[in-house]
């Protein structure tokens, strides 16, 4: 807060009408306000604190106060207060910016007098989450250190999308930062909005030291989103094979389903990315070829209908039956022709043809 203790002359005194032909001023020229509590939105002033300005007799007969800001720009004075308080507290104010008042005594005649203008300026803006979130973003942590000392931000504080600091953090890989969150008391199991977790985002954006480093901090594989994902699942979304070979190393399932379609994260390749790394990663470690969804679709089906040709290739050569129909007893060369996939078509009738040579 900067207090100025410097008061112009400007407005010295003045009196209402009778004082050009009595030549006498009535008041006297009252002191400045003086600066009470200052914040960075709001500034106190109180007056007459030596009770100059006695009220006595009717409230008629009392001098009424005012205090006046001075616009900065224009220099022309408003009246931000009038009444007999002694006390007025300025609100809605911009940080980090200076402002000046005077103060106006007025007599039940209509004389008045104006004090000495009083300058200062508000403090500056308090630290918030979006300050935290700002330097978590930039992978500032002196800064991040600096806004969690002043104890007025939560470490989990969540940004606009509920996103905390550290599911930012992890999401974006920064290792150190995340460490020196959750030694500052981030909860590493905190979700957001969908339900995934710091652990899930890092899976899906493949930063492999924060996956390990989250694990060691007690994060479950178990834990789930609002969809019923899990990390595996988010790791297979991403296509980072690296993580998911140390997750099945470290003991996550490959065949975990999902709550809305049954979907294992082999499933989730067919009918996303159609990856043929990650499946192959995911196959090798034990996931079912021929597991079916809600809707009686296999991993073959899914992704021969999105037009995975090479990953229809790869769960052929897995095992894949490719005589499977769904719910409505549709094959999957049926369901690739009626959508167009006629090379995936193909790939299946080659199959067949080949199977049934070397049953001859």
């Amino acid at each position: 807060m900067l207090l100025h203790g410097s008061q112009t002359n400007q407005h010295s005194a003045g009196t209402g009408s009778n004082m050009a032909s009595t030549g006498k001023i009535a008041i006297s020229r009252p002191d400045p306000p003086v600066i009470g509590k200052v914040n960075h939105h709001s500034i106190e002033l109180y007056w007459d604190i030596n009770n100059s300005y006695e009220r006595s007799g009717p409230a008629t007969k009392w001098f009424k106060f005012s205090i006046e800001e001075e616009d900065m720009k224009t220099h022309v004075y408003g009246t931000i207060y009038s009444g007999y308080s002694r006390r007025h507290v300025v609100e809605g104010l911009e940080y980090s910016t200076s402002y000046r008042f005077r103060l106006k005594v007025t007599a039940y005649n209509g004389e008045y007098a104006y004090s000495p203008l009083v300058s200062v300026s508000t403090t500056r803006e308090p630290m918030n989450g979006e300050h935290l979130h700002r330097a978590v973003n930039m992978n500032d942590e002196e800064a991040v250190v600096t806004i969690l000392q002043t104890g007025h931000v939560k470490v989990d504080i969540p940004d606009k999308l509920g996103f905390t600091p550290l599911m930012v953090a992890s999401q974006k890989g920064y290792l150190r930062l995340v460490e020196l969150l959750v030694e500052r008391g981030a909860d590493v199991h905190q979700t957001n909005g969908s339900g995934k977790n710091s652990v899930m985002l890092a899976c899906f954006s493949g930063h492999l030291d924060v996956v390990k480093y989250l694990r060691k901090q007690g994060v479950s594989w178990e834990s789930r989103d609002k969809c019923g994902c899990t990390a595996m699942h988010w790791a297979a979304d991403g296509g980072h094979v690296k993580v998911i070979q140390w997750m099945i190393n470290d003991g996550c399932e490959v065949d975990a389903r999902d709550r809305r379609l049954h979907w294992t994260p082999l499933m989730r390749v067919s009918a996303v990315t159609g990856n043929t790394d990650i499946a192959r990663c995911l196959i090798i470690a034990g996931a079912e070829v021929n597991a079916k969804d809600s809707n009686g679709k296999s991993p073959l089906m899914v992704a021969a209908l999105n037009n995975h040709e090479d990953l229809v290739r790869l769960l052929i050569e897995s095992g894949a039956d490719c005589s499977i129909t769904n719910e409505y007893g549709i094959s999957i060369t049926e369901m690739a022709k009626a959508f167009n996939r006629q090379n995936v078509a193909l790939i299946l009738e080659e199959n067949k043809e080949e199977r049934r040579l070397s049953v001859r």
